[in-house]
């Protein structure tokens, strides 16, 4: 293991089972943050408008691609659930740990933001730049928590794609914001409520 010095501050790369719920959503938003500060400067770069591309739609059609597809994931993801072995699907811990004892509106601040900050970053600078397929590969390879297994890496690709499609026919970042922040929410909360039980 590689330890790196830069003053009184030392950086390691640690296993999840290192992390504690503190360390862990330290780290969420940090690394939130610096997708959201990259999605900007590609933005500058692209000279996209990020006022046009948050203007908020006038109808009510990207509540129906984002609701939709959010839909079509949980089914297929209990499809999965039901038919691919648990540990295939495992991502060492880190959700359960995130959400667990995290309070309701916690949960809702956690998925408004993750939302918001990957889909600025991946559906509207890189897809900009690189198309959804291309996008999807990235944005598996960065949920690095699932490589270790083929299913999950395959259903992220997949899940991101799905986003990248609706951005387009959609014609609004709106509609994968919309549905990352169901799919986080809804998954925060059967993971807090199903602990309390």
């Amino acid at each position: 293991m590689k330890k790196f010095k830069i003053g009184k501050v030392k950086i390691e790369p640690i296993e999840p089972g290192q992390l504690n719920e503190r360390l862990l959503l330290i780290n969420l938003y940090i690394t939130q943050g610096l997708a959201l500060i990259m999605g900007l400067i590609i933005l500058f770069f692209q000279k996209q408008s990020l006022v046009n591309l948050l203007t908020f739609p006038n109808g009510p059609g990207f509540i129906y691609w984002g609701a939709g597809l959010a839909g079509v994931m949980f089914v297929i993801d209990l499809v999965l659930s039901k038919v691919i072995p648990e540990d295939s699907m495992d991502d060492g811990g880190i959700n359960e740990m995130l959400f667990r004892t995290r309070p309701v509106w916690h949960i809702i601040v956690i998925a408004g933001f993750v939302a918001i900050c990957e889909e600025l970053l991946f559906r509207g600078a890189i897809q900009h730049a690189f198309g959804p397929y291309w996008t999807s590969i990235i944005f598996a390879i960065i949920h690095i928590r699932y490589l270790k297994h083929w299913i999950p890496t395959g259903w992220v690709f997949l899940s991101s794609y799905g986003l990248g499609y609706i951005y387009i026919h959609s014609g609004t970042l709106w509609a994968p914001i919309l549905c990352h922040f169901i799919i986080d929410l809804v998954s925060g909360l059967i993971i807090r409520f199903r602990r309390e039980r």
